[in-house]
């Protein structure tokens, strides 16, 4: 009972485990954000919304670098905070979300300086097309998984009313199935004489007194 009294109390266990749905919401717009990110420059010629070269699949080393490479970092992110029920592993997926935010922001700048390739230009015939386009493939898109990152590490990181409760629950649970695991106790004696006053336990002659 120790155990469980430290789990409920605030124990390792009991810091460790949260609800699923925790880091649910955040892990799932990181999740289809990082999507987005990954395959937009592949799939946004077939819309007339890209970078140049304005050709669908067609793979080039900024578009690796700056684009999949953070787009499938966030998706790990997300899946990790959107079915983990682990605050550590929780919380490095927001961690990893938050990497691949920045890098979608800082990454077109950097891509010269360390040759990463050539990210091409907006494909769009006004000014405010442009922005838009530059805004959803890394600038726009990298703030707002930045923001669902730092927003479920808030989350993640205080440990509330809700924890509290849910490990409470989950230590009730195991002691549960552990009382339905545990083996039926020995019955007791049937004859209705143990337990009375002056009963020895010893063999009854016939005609004598009980």
């Amino acid at each position: 009972m120790r155990d469980v009294d430290e789990n409920v109390s605030g124990g390792r266990g009991g810091r460790l485990h949260i609800p699923r749905s925790r880091g649910a919401l955040g892990g799932l717009a990181v999740l289809l954000l990082g999507i987005w990110g990954a395959l937009i420059p592949f799939i946004g010629p077939y819309f007339n919304f890209s970078y140049t070269p304005d050709e669908p699949w067609v793979w080039s080393a900024a578009r690796g670098w700056l684009q999949v490479l953070p787009g499938v970092v966030a998706i790990i992110g997300g899946l990790l905070m959107l079915l983990s029920r682990n605050r550590i592993v929780a919380s490095t997926g927001a961690w990893l979300a938050t990497v691949a935010g920045a890098w979608f922001v800082i990454g077109p700048l950097l891509a010269g300086p360390l040759g990463l390739g050539d990210i091409g230009a907006p494909v769009a015939g006004s000014e405010w097309k442009q922005a838009l386009v530059r805004l959803t493939f890394f600038y726009g898109l990298g703030a707002l998984i930045l923001f669902f990152a730092a927003t479920s590490l808030g989350r993640l990181s205080v440990r509330s009313v809700r924890d509290i409760a849910f490990g409470r629950r989950e230590v009730d649970a195991a002691e549960r199935r552990r009382a339905a695991d545990a083996p039926a106790p020995v019955a007791a004696a049937t004859d209705p004489r143990v337990g009375r006053p002056g009963f020895s336990g010893g063999p009854t002659l016939h005609g004598g007194p009980a």
